[in-house]
């Protein structure tokens, strides 16, 4: 069995500053840019799904992708705001310079440093949270969870896009194969950093929970109305629900 890996705060933090600047670049070049759609399919689905007006939030939301994503798609703003929150000053730094290249339709957007596990915000307050290529370096995964319902309005919608293992047998030998062996070498020496991050990252996504295990958890947790999309035969996960009305 592989062996978990470091998710320490203080490692966590220093290895995402560190490689912050090529963060976005090696996302697309690594994925060939599928990434994009799958969070364009995401945003599309979540929008449609959320009949409640009302704030965003992305938690882990890294340089603020899932963030422009859903600013592009709205079309009205129902008294929409968007926030995003991660770990990384640097990445959030450098979220806070694509927000303002963007010429937006006027959704206010904040971005800001803070814990996935104790979410700044009060109870209550959002009308969907949502996570995307994320919560797998959150330490502790339940809790992690639970901060982003806590923080979702009873009806509203919680959401995780995330990797996920093919289930084709011959794709997973080549996923894995490609995962373990060619990104992390490719990875660090385009983003050289002393806590070898595009060795962790491979390893955070083979050692991370199932689609059908993260299902599991937000049922215990209160979620209702649970679904699951795979994207591209797999590689990535869509998994969202209904946070309970009491």
């Amino acid at each position: 069995m592989q062996p978990i890996p470091d998710k320490s705060p203080e490692k966590i933090r220093r290895m995402f500053d560190a490689i912050a600047p090529w963060y976005d670049f090696l996302n697309h070049f690594f994925s060939l840019g599928i990434d994009r759609r799958w969070r364009r399919v995401a945003v599309k689905q979540l929008l449609n799904k959320t009949t409640r007006e009302g704030s965003i939030l992305d938690v882990c939301c890294g340089t603020g992708d899932l963030t422009l994503a859903f600013l592009k798609q709205i079309k009205e703003r129902k008294d929409r705001k968007l926030y995003g929150i991660d770990f990384s000053p640097e990445m959030i730094r450098i979220g806070l310079r694509k927000i303002k290249t963007y010429q937006n339709n006027g959704i206010p957007v904040q971005f800001a440093v803070g814990n996935a596990l104790s979410l700044p915000f009060e109870t209550d307050c959002f009308a969907i949270v949502a996570t995307a290529f994320g919560l797998r370096n959150v330490g502790n995964t339940e809790q992690g969870l639970n901060e982003m319902i806590r923080v979702c309005k009873p009806g509203g919608t919680v959401a995780i896009l995330e990797f996920s293992m093919p289930t084709q047998p011959v794709l997973s030998t080549v996923y894995r194969f490609y995962f373990r062996s060619v990104l992390p070498r490719i990875g660090q020496f385009l983003a050289r950093n002393q806590d070898n991050a595009y060795r962790y990252l491979p390893e955070s996504v083979l050692t991370f929970e199932e689609p059908n295990e993260l299902v599991l958890k937000l049922q215990h947790l209160g979620v209702t109305n649970l679904q699951t999309q795979p994207l591209t035969f797999g590689i990535a996960t869509l998994i969202y629900g209904t946070k309970k009305i009491e």
